[in-house]
């Protein structure tokens, strides 16, 4: 297992911000996995389900987010 501190660089250069981002841009996609396997437990509650549902709009909306900035880098 990877050790969880890292050494974060005063300034990041553009290579290492979209690497950064692809990442983030990957954790989140399986993050959205994880969610959707929990929505398809077919909850009962729909307050849970209604968080659930928010939970991966708020994903869905971040990881574009993400990937426009990343798109930004490389034009």
């Amino acid at each position: 297992m990877r050790n969880a501190i890292v050494q974060l660089p005063d300034k990041w250069s553009t290579v290492q911000r979209r690497t950064v981002l692809r990442t983030a841009v990957r954790q989140l996609e399986r993050a959205d996995l994880y969610l959707a396997a929990v929505a398809a437990m077919n909850l009962e509650e729909p307050a849970q389900q209604r968080a659930v549902d928010r939970l991966r709009r708020d994903l869905e909306g971040l990881r574009r987010s993400f990937v426009e900035r990343r798109s930004e880098l490389i034009s």
